[in-house]
């Protein structure tokens, strides 16, 4: 019986009206200023001010829209000694649902910009506009649009620390979805999860990320069918681009059925060119949208 809710259950999700999606007011201005915000703490880098002020910052804005805050407080140790205070923010809206959505992002920035070419360069931080802050904009701006109107569903927005820090081989990269997974609540599956990350490149294109479409493919199809039923299929493009190791992994790995939303084409990955002049308010305005209407 517990499988057949599930298909029922799936299906009304899979079936929701789309009546009203196309009148989604996600909007992409303010989720730029949100960029901008999160740019004038400095990088966002663990153990660092510009980190602790950011988290701050963040909890603020969801304290004012959420209908609950929960604080994840770690610690990590590295693999070279360093103890990493680190912080997992959830959200929480219509707290009470038993059918929950999870959308996430991260929101902490790389300590070296080692994709730089020039070698004095790797070993300055990374400012992160579109990798970390892009993805704090969009969860923060459906924050917006869920406090203005519920949500159909129960949504939690996770904003996990500590995913860029090391090297992605290793074991200090990830290290919020890994312990989120490791210490869920009893009994939380939500219908489906999604990643937001670097989604605000102006040349945004979004193609299908291969984990994704190996271990969620029926995610998949709902994001990139809601995203082709608002127009914007030139973006969220319908074929298989890199298989990305991010903060979907862990929750695949814990039976949860995620997917990253993620331009990793990006070329000022991991480099100091990661600027505020790289993101548009209109990439931003169409994740967004895509991003409140599955909810809708």
């Amino acid at each position: 019986m517990r499988g057949l809710s599930s298909v029922i259950i799936w299906s009304l999700v899979l079936g929701c009206g789309v009546g009203g999606e196309a009148t989604s007011q996600f909007n992409g201005t303010v989720a730029l200023s949100y960029v901008e915000a999160q740019l004038g703490f400095g990088p966002r880098i663990p153990n660092t001010e510009g980190h602790r002020r950011t988290g701050d910052w963040i909890l603020e804005q969801l304290a004012e829209r959420a209908d609950t805050v929960e604080v994840q407080a770690f610690s990590h140790v590295t693999v070279d000694g360093d103890t990493l205070r680190l912080r997992n923010l959830l959200a929480r809206f219509e707290p009470d649902s038993t059918n929950r959505i999870l959308y996430l992002a991260h929101w902490d920035t790389r300590p070296r910009a080692d994709a730089s070419a020039n070698l004095a360069e790797q070993r300055m931080p990374v400012p992160g506009a579109n990798d970390g802050a892009s993805g704090v904009a969009i969860l923060l701006g459906v924050a917006d649009e869920l406090y203005r109107e519920p949500p159909a569903y129960g949504v939690d927005l996770l904003f996990v620390d500590g995913e860029d820090y090391g090297d992605f081989t290793g074991p200090d990269v990830l290290m919020g979805s890994r312990h989120f997974t490791a210490n869920l609540p009893e009994g939380y599956m939500p219908l489906f999860a999604v990643l937001f990350d670097m989604v605000g490149d102006r040349d945004l294109q979004i193609p299908q990320e291969g984990h994704s479409v190996n271990g969620a493919p029926e995610v998949v199809d709902r994001v990139w069918r809601q995203a082709q039923e608002l127009g914007y299929g030139r973006v969220f493009q319908s074929r298989v681009g890199m298989s990305v190791t991010d903060d979907h992994i862990p929750l695949l790995e814990a039976g949860i059925r995620a997917i990253d939303v993620i331009d990793f084409s990006y070329p000022y990955h991991h480099t100091i060119e990661d600027t505020f002049d790289k993101v548009s308010a209109r990439s931003l305005e169409i994740v967004g949208n895509v991003a409140v209407a599955l909810v809708r």
